[in-house]
């Protein structure tokens, strides 16, 4: 397997990984692209225009590949599958992480009906509808896929996943960031990860401000960053909020500590966005064994798990008073607290956990190159006929990752190329 990806880093300020590494027996190939950063959208274009060359190149360069992988960051690097699969009959498995140009719209910076919305939709329906596999993180992604003209039996959903063993719970009287921040007097609700331009964040900060008199104890905490961490610290300015801080990214050889480290965590997703973004924090969340409190559409991905997980409560826009009625609750009633944590870290073991979406990957590769299965699929997913989440009504016959089938002995491999631009 070859992984062509990136120098950059995902955290800032940490410089450039090598050009080649071997890893687990994948080969790491990473292309000298630009770096400006996400600071300037003209930066970022260059960034991405060279990702797109150099990681093309590469992919046609590797002939010998069953399988093309491609994320969707850079947007539309599926397009190096698709002329792998056109010049050289190279299977292509398109990974719908994000929706791509879907978020542009959304988000006011492309409009749909000028010539560059057009062409970029020409060129992700190419993308989509050609592709031999599309893999979605969700139904509510599988339909707006589909809309883009994907074949039905295109579609297969497995979730991101999270490392049941790196990510695990741990007390808050062995845990070192807790002491080291000063949260052991403390109820924390943290927001972890990128504040991006999908989420909101007016309700978690109306309940501060609610909070900041009445429950003095609770101390809202931001880690990491993102293009809208500036908005979130405008707001705590101008509400004069002493009961929110912030803090940058922890290492990766920290996340148990910092995730387990908040009495209950905070996520949102805006309306507009279900199916396009499906944020992958909440499954750490769920690692880590504490409840989730969501902001959003009860119709998305990320609703409905928290829901099935029985891991924590969805609120709708505006409802800032009730987000903050509950977080006095749980820091009220430690047994909810604790039970809805033990909820979501057994739902996580079921569905999200490494191995089980793995072996789903695993089976998808060797069944797109024409290999029978060496790995046997036990997990099952949010999309599943067995998952309380799957609804014909919404999109019929979204497939379940793989039916189990008994492991042959002695399978041949399949070789696969693997596209993404960064890299942690």
């Amino acid at each position: 397997m070859r992984v062509i990806c990136s120098r950059g880093r995902y955290f800032e300020g940490k410089g450039t990984a090598s050009a080649r590494e071997a890893r687990n027996g994948v080969e790491i190939r990473r292309v000298r692209a630009t770096s400006f950063g996400k600071r300037a959208h003209l930066g970022r274009l260059v960034d991405y225009l060279s990702f797109h060359v150099l990681a093309t190149l590469a992919v046609l360069s590797s002939r010998w590949a069953d399988v093309v992988v491609t994320l969707t960051t850079p947007p539309l690097i599926g397009l190096c599958g698709r002329l792998a699969r056109m010049l050289h009959g190279t299977k292509h498995v398109n990974f719908v992480m994000d929706l791509h140009p879907d978020a542009e719209f959304e988000c006011g910076m492309i409009d749909r009906a000028s010539l560059p919305g057009r062409v970029l939709s020409r060129v992700a329906g190419s993308i989509l509808s050609k592709a031999d596999k599309n893999v979605v993180l969700g139904r509510y992604q599988a339909k707006r896929v589909m809309g883009w003209g994907a074949r039905e039996n295109s579609i297969v959903e497995i979730p991101v996943w999270s490392d049941g063993e790196e990510i695990a719970p741990v007390p808050h009287a062995e845990n070192p960031i807790r002491k080291r921040m000063g949260w052991d007097e403390r109820f924390v609700v943290m927001y972890s990860g990128n504040a991006g331009i999908v989420h909101m964040f007016d309700e978690v900060l109306d309940a501060a401000d609610q909070l900041s008199k009445s429950d003095p104890e609770v101390q809202f905490v931001f880690i990491g960053g993102g293009p809208r961490k500036a908005e979130i610290e405008a707001g705590v300015k101008e509400r004069a909020l002493s009961n929110v801080s912030f803090h940058g990214y922890f290492e990766r050889e920290e996340l148990r500590y910092s995730l387990s480290a908040a009495d209950v965590h905070f996520m949102s997703l805006l309306p507009q966005h279900v199916g396009i973004a499906v944020p992958g924090k909440l499954y750490g969340i769920l690692a880590a064994g504490r409840p989730v409190l969501f902001v959003g559409d009860s119709r998305s991905e990320s609703a409905e798990t928290i829901v099935a997980a029985r891991a924590g409560s969805v609120f709708k826009v505006g409802e800032g008073t009730a987000l903050a009625d509950e977080i006095r609750a749980l820091k009220n009633d430690s047994d909810r607290r604790v039970g809805l944590g033990r909820n979501g870290r057994e739902y996580f073991l079921a569905t999200h956990e490494r191995q089980v979406c793995v072996s789903a990957w695993n089976d998808l590769l060797e069944s797109v190159a024409g290999v029978e299965p060496s790995l046997k699929y036990t997990g099952s997913t949010s999309g599943s006929r067995n998952s309380p989440h799957f609804d014909p009504g919404q999109v019929d016959e979204v497939p379940s990752p793989f039916a189990a089938k008994s492991a042959p002995t002695g399978s041949p491999e399949a070789s696969a190329v693997t596209t993404t631009s960064e890299v942690r």
